[in-house]
């Protein structure tokens, strides 16, 4: 694959780029994700009373141990002791792993955001003093931004770094809610040099000065350690700066970036084994003298599961998939390569990334209410493992960025696309006026099964232009505190994104496996495209009957006139559906 511009899913037609699709797994790509997936399930999982109840060491210990069997490596570079793999390669791997979300949480964290920041940021003697040691578990990461009075206005941050003579700095201040707080060797901790300067800094729980405080009494990943860190007159040398001083913002929400795509896959990872253990129980379980698996809204629930996880799955390997592609583009010769890196293959798909932590977490907390529902009372019990999935997931929606921040991000980072000239968005709204004044169909369909699906997607693309011109032309100014609206037209975009991913990895997986899988794919396209186009039609219509009135309001909805309605018999498609997952189980549909 080539380097992909971020966005450019907005105004291309529909399969005109390469993606990811999760077929191109290479032999040692599924044994990585196999050894996450058995040491979860034969060291983590069976102790998982001893997790929730957080004991002494056990943690730390389970991370390690994940450090002998190499998980730990796959995001660090191999000159600095790790495995350098594909961020397609680390998501499988997260994916597989994500049946203990106390562990996974422990493990992205230190993986992800504790040790990504030296992998991108740090200089080479700071890669060589930490990378190794983070690398094979020796020692462990934290990532310390969120204070107890700023959290999503992380620029708001209190801990101060003061300027000593000989060039070093003496950190003071609290930082709140910090996962692995409370056996990290290592912390990347943010703090303002000369109270105004946001800096990063590397820290180590040596340090003296660094403490903690008790660990949270939490809903959800009990065995997690969350903790505050709290710094007084920690003395850092000159050397223990991250990057640049005035630089912190960069790094804090690049790497958020990075976690949130991974949250994405993550929360996928759950989802699927919450969808396995409800269909093994719908169709064990009798009532009324049959399988409750027979029953109709029990088969729509089965269906709705596998069809969010379905385009979850579409959205998180092709977000990774165009890092990598950005990624395998450069020169990793050139001096400005790191640089260009950062820019080109974690700043360029803010969108993606932002969207797939919304959809992804989100369609996690929708499987693990379903799941549970169908397990009906024994759901509400500990004996079955989606109780705690149910509990475990609600953090996802506040990691990494809130979903309601994330639904900000979007919007504005494709005004400022638009703005610079990033994304050609003028030259398709050209496109879009002239289509509206010639009363066209909107979009040539494609032949096939997917036919009514490329269409309706398509549509939906120009439906979010047109909206973003006209929110654009009403009142630039004011848009950014119009957060009712930009979440609306945010919704539009995740779903243009996840409907363009969805349809456009089905026709790619064409083939691939039984007629069967081709089978399931397509239904599942199918139901997701049927009522996400049918969303992105009510945002445009709530927003324009927001902002108009009148003979004005009535030009504007003259857009319908010329929107396709897809009819899809989605309920004997969800019957279908829902039959054949019972019959056969999840199998190489997703091909993991």
């Amino acid at each position: 694959m080539t380097a992909i511009p971020g966005a450019s899913w907005l105004v291309d037609p529909v399969g005109t780029r390469p993606q990811f699709t999760g077929s191109d797994f290479t032999d040692d790509d599924r044994l990585y994700a196999k050894t996450a997936e058995d040491f979860v399930r034969s060291e983590v999982l069976p102790q998982i009373e001893r997790i929730e109840a957080q004991e002494p060491g056990l943690m730390p210990a389970l991370l390690r141990r994940a450090g002998e069997l190499g998980l730990l490596m796959i995001d660090v570079p191999e000159e600095y002791g790790g495995l350098g793999l594909h961020k397609t390669t680390s998501m499988l791997v997260s994916e597989s792993g994500a049946l203990c979300a106390s562990f996974s949480v422990s493990w992205g964290a230190h993986t992800g955001i504790g040790s990504l920041p030296t992998v991108y940021y740090g200089t080479d003697a700071q890669k060589r003093r930490y990378l190794p040691r983070l690398a094979t578990g020796e020692w462990l990461a934290a990532y310390a931004l969120t204070e107890p009075g700023s959290g999503s206005d992380a620029l708001g941050a209190k801990t101060v770094a003061a300027r000593q003579p000989d060039g070093s700095f003496r950190l003071t201040g609290v930082k709140q809610f910090i996962t692995n707080a409370g056996f990290a060797d290592l912390f990347t901790v943010f703090a303002k040099v000369d109270g105004e300067k946001f800096t990063a800094f590397l820290v180590e729980r040596a340090s003296p000065g660094v403490s903690t405080g008790a660990e949270e009494k939490k809903l959800g990943i009990k065995g997690s350690s969350t903790r505050q860190l709290i710094l007084e007159d920690v003395h850092v040398p000159a050397d223990a700066v991250l990057g640049q001083i005035g630089q912190g913002h960069k790094i804090a929400f690049n790497i958020l970036n990075i976690g949130r795509f991974k949250l994405g896959a993550g929360a996928i990872g759950a989802a699927k084994e919450c969808l396995k253990i409800a269909l093994d129980y719908a169709r064990d379980r009798k009532q009324f003298g049959q399988p409750i698996a027979s029953f109709g809204m029990v088969q729509k629930k089965l269906a709705d599961m596998a069809t969010r996880i379905y385009v979850a799955d579409s959205m998180s390997y092709r977000t990774a998939g165009l890092m990598d592609a950005a990624e395998a583009a450069l020169d990793r010769g050139a001096p400005d390569y790191v640089a260009r890196l950062i820019r080109e293959s974690i700043e360029e798909y803010t969108i993606e990334a932002s969207a797939l932590k919304v959809f992804g977490t989100e369609s996690l907390d929708f499987v693990a209410d379903e799941a549970l529902q169908v397990l009906g009372g024994y759901g509400f019990t500990a004996e079955y493992p989606v109780e705690r999935h149910y509990r475990d997931s609600r953090i996802n929606r506040i990691f990494e960025g809130t979903n309601e921040i994330n639904r900000l991000i979007i919007p504005a980072t494709l005004l400022k696309r638009i703005g610079t000239g990033g994304l050609p968005y003028m030259d398709f709204l050209k496109r879009v006026d002239a289509e509206i004044a010639q009363g066209a169909t909107w979009a040539s369909a494609s032949q096939g099964a997917l036919e009514r699906e490329y269409r309706a997607t398509e549509v939906s693309k120009r439906v979010v232009a047109y909206i973003t011109r006209v929110l654009v032309e009403k009142d630039l100014a004011s848009l950014k505190d119009k957060q009712q609206h930009l979440e609306i037209l945010s919704n539009m975009i995740i779903d243009v994104f996840a409907m363009d991913s969805a349809v456009n990895r089905t026709r790619l997986l064409k083939g691939h496996g039984t007629e069967d899988d081709d089978r399931l794919r397509l239904m599942m396209t199918n139901i997701f495209v049927a009522s996400a186009a049918e969303r992105v039609i009510d945002g445009a219509r709530r927003l324009l009957v927001n902002e108009f009135e009148g003979d004005e309001l009535r030009r504007h909805l003259k857009l319908e006139d010329i929107i396709p309605r897809i009819p899809i018999r989605t309920v004997a498609v969800k019957t279908r559906l829902a039959e054949a997952l019972v019959a056969r189980g999840l199998g190489p549909v997703f091909l993991r």
